[in-house]
C-alpha cells in the first residue's frame, strides 16, 4: 500500500490534505487527523442547523491513505469528520478523541473510539519506537456560544526512539483562553505546532482562531516550527491565510511553514534524552 507522503522518505513527515485533515508519518505510525473527505461544493453540518460550503477539494481519497494506526479528531464537527469519513473509514480503527465524541463515534459503530479527558495520555510501541498520545486544553468559543459548542481538544504527540524525541502539537479548533498557559508550562520543546485558523464565525463569535489569535498562541508557545492549516475551506472561515502570514510577518515570528495541500513536510528528529 502507498505510504502516502508525496515521496518522502523522511522518517517523521506531515502530509497536508486540507481544512484540519493531515497525515502524520512518525517512523513505523500512521495517523490520520481530523478526516474530512467531502469534495468542493458540497455541504457540512456544523451544528445546531448550520450548515456550511467546502470551497475547495482533499488532495487525496481515503482509499489512497496507506493502512492508518489510528485517527485523531479534534472534535465531531462535519468539517472535521464528515459522511466521507463515517462511512469509508475502517471502524476498526482507534479514534482518539473527547469523551463527547467518543460516545457518539460509538453508537455509529466506531467501537474502538477511545474518550480522553483531559491532559489524560495513550502509549504503545512499535518497531522500536514509542508514541505517546496527550489531551490538551482547548475551547471551541468564549461566552454563551462556548456553552454550547460541542467539548473540542488539542492533543500533544511525543514520537520517540532511544536518544530521539519529536514532539507535536495539534491546536484543535481553539480560541486564546488562559488555559493555553498550561501547555506552554507542562509542554515545553514543542517541534512543530499545526495550527486549526480560519476565524470561524457562528452568530459573530469566534470558534475557531483567526490571524491575530493564531500568531498570539505562536508567541505564547514558541514552537520551532509551525503549520498553518484549516483556513480557506468553508464558507464560514472568515479569516484567510493571508490574514495570518501578514501577522507573522510583522511579528518577524520564525519557523513557520507555507504548505499546500497534497504537500509533505519532513519533520527532523531531535536528538534528546528519552526515558
Amino acid at each position: 500500500m502507498p505510504d502516502g507522503t508525496a515521496g518522502s522518505t523522511a522518517e517523521c513527515a506531515v502530509t497536508f490534505v486540507g481544512t484540519a485533515t493531515t497525515l502524520l508519518r512518525l517512523g513505523p505510525f500512521r495517523l490520520l487527523t481530523d478526516p474530512n473527505f467531502v469534495r468542493r461544493g458540497q455541504w457540512v453540518h456544523v451544528g445546531h442547523g448550520i450548515v456550511t460550503r467546502r470551497r475547495t477539494n482533499p488532495a487525496m481519497t481515503i482509499d489512497e491513505l496507506p493502512e492508518l494506526d489510528a485517527v485523531l479528531l479534534s472534535h465531531l464537527h462535519g468539517d472535521h469528520f464528515d459522511r466521507v469519513a463515517a462511512r469509508e473509514l475502517d471502524r476498526a480503527l482507534p479514534i482518539f478523541t473527547t469523551p463527547h465524541a467518543a460516545g457518539r463515534l460509538h453508537k455509529r459503530g466506531f467501537a474502538e473510539s477511545v474518550p480522553m479527558p483531559r491532559w489524560s495520555k495513550w502509549s504503545t510501541t512499535k518497531d522500536g519506537a514509542r508514541l505517546t498520545v496527550t489531551s490538551l486544553p482547548a475551547r471551541h468559543a468564549r461566552g454563551l456560544v462556548g456553552v454550547v459548542a460541542p467539548p473540542v481538544m488539542g492533543t500533544l504527540l511525543d514520537y520517540e526512539r532511544p536518544g530521539h524525541r519529536l514532539r507535536l502539537y495539534l491546536s484543535g479548533d481553539t480560541v486564546l483562553h488562559d488555559d493555553l498557559h498550561e501547555i506552554r508550562d507542562r509542554c515545553p520543546d514543542i517541534d512543530l505546532a499545526v495550527m486549526h485558523l480560519g476565524g470561524t464565525r457562528i452568530l459573530g463569535h469566534l470558534i475557531s482562531m483567526d490571524g491575530q489569535e493564531g500568531a498570539d498562541l505562536l508567541e505564547l508557545l514558541r514552537p520551532l516550527q509551525a503549520l498553518p492549516v484549516h483556513h480557506d475551506d468553508y464558507g464560514l472561515f472568515t479569516s484567510p491565510l493571508s490574514e495570518f502570514q501578514v501577522e507573522v510577518a510583522r511579528r518577524g515570528i520564525p519557523g513557520v511553514e507555507w504548505v499546500l495541500p497534497g504537500m509533505t513536510l519532513d519533520l527532523p528528529l531531535p536528538a534528546r534524552k528519552t526515558v
